[in-house]
């Protein structure tokens, strides 16, 4: 052990020695490694950058039906059963999804047309952004909805529905609480967002029927399983929102989604992979090459050392690691250098692109597993480099040194 220490000094003592050659072999490392850490910073910046925007957005992951249909209780259950499934709540028919609000303000009554949205929770649009309604006669108001009757959350607004029964007008009215208002990004048209309860109900008044739930009178409904036109539905996650357009379409459902904004970002990554593993591939011969043929030349240059220190009774698996230190050396230091070059480049591309960032998001960004993968790699290179010097060294004899002096 204490010959393998001595060579280990000794392998040091002699990199230090020759500054000159040691940085320029660490400065040539850093300029291959640089660039490919600032193209993969920009690579999983941009990618990852792009990818959190529409992972965060619930409305990427929504799966919107085109048009009316007839969906009961089982097909509800069969659909909240997939995996691949977030949420999904049943719509009543959009031309009873609707209500008139109105609330008095000072001598001014504001009133506002509003789409009924159902919600429950679990839905992802609600928690992202707002607070989902827990009570039948509670409410979440979009908001232009909210900026048109000028009110705000915890503030109280009357609904009223209206029907023509017999030739005759009737109309009921519910007061409702504002559970919260959305911000403008959220939902765009004018809209609450209620509990199911109160949207079934809406849709029997206007077919001529009452709610013992809010004391609207009309007919009893008949007995039997409701059945609904449509629904509100989220993909678990944005990779599973092709694969459920295709089973929807398959049961002959035309939906709306933005399955190709996602497929925009996931043929951005693969190019991107593509380019670096190819620039990478390159570059990383080219180091192989360049540190393999140092390596050699100075084993060479240094064999009558070497040779001598064969002589003072060092044996040939202790001398091996005379290159194999130097090249490890090198690879460290390269890489450190390489990391400092790629943080000053990241923090200089990040502060250009800032004003079109969201906080939190990066043009160009390494975490620190890549940056252990890339030493790992590095290092693992220099050895594999440094192999063939060290059979090299192997080979050299004591006698050549005898001959030569």
């Amino acid at each position: 052990m204490s010959g393998l220490r001595t060579i280990v000094r000794l392998s040091l003592s002699d990199y230090f020695h020759e500054r000159l050659l040691s940085a320029c072999a660490i400065l040539g490392l850093a300029a291959v490694l640089a660039p490919l850490l600032v193209l993969f910073g920009v690579k999983s910046g941009i990618i990852n950058t792009m990818a959190d925007r529409l992972i965060e957005d619930p409305r990427n992951r929504e799966v919107s039906p085109v048009g009316s249909g007839r969906y009961g209780a089982d097909w509800f259950s069969m659909m909240a059963g997939r995996h691949d499934v977030d949420f999904i709540i049943p719509q009543t028919r959009s031309i009873a999804a609707n209500m008139i609000l109105y609330k008095r303000d000072g001598e001014q009554i504001r009133t506002v047309a509003v789409d009924l949205i159902p919600t429950d929770k679990g839905d992802p649009l609600l928690e992202n952004w707002g607070t989902i309604p827990t009570d039948d006669t509670a409410v979440v108001l979009s908001e232009p909805a909210a900026r048109k009757m000028n009110v705000s959350a915890g503030q109280e607004v009357i609904g009223r529905i209206g029907r023509s029964l017999g030739g005759r007008k009737e109309q009921v009215t519910v007061p409702l609480q504002v559970a919260a208002v959305l911000p403008p990004e959220a939902f765009t048209r004018e809209a609450a967002f209620v509990r199911l309860t109160l949207l079934e109900a809406t849709e029997d008044y206007r077919d001529g029927r009452g709610s013992e739930v809010l004391g609207w009178p009309g007919n009893a409904r008949p007995a039997g399983p409701r059945e609904y036109s449509s629904f509100r539905l989220y993909a678990s996650s944005i990779y599973d929102v092709g694969a459920l357009r295709g089973f929807l379409l398959d049961q002959g459902l035309e939906v709306f989604t933005k399955v190709e904004d996602i497929e925009v970002v996931q043929r951005l990554d693969r190019s991107f992979a593509v380019i670096f593993q190819l620039i990478a591939i390159v570059a990383i011969f080219g180091y192989f090459a360049s540190m393999a043929s140092n390596i050699l030349a100075n084993v060479s240059r240094k064999s009558r050392h070497i040779g001598v220190i064969r002589l003072l009774g060092f044996s040939t698996r202790r001398i091996v690691w005379f290159p194999v230190v130097q090249a490890l050396v090198t690879s460290l230091l390269g890489i450190v250098t390489a990391a400092c070059f790629y943080l000053v480049s990241a923090i200089l591309i990040n502060r250009l692109f800032a004003q079109h960032l969201s906080p939190g998001e990066y043009v160009c960004r390494l975490s620190v597993l890549h940056f252990l993968i890339a030493f790992a790699l590095t290092v693992a290179l220099s050895m594999l480099a440094s192999a063939y010097a060290a059979f090299r060294v192997a080979k050299i004899e004591p006698s050549e040194v005898i001959r030569d002096v």
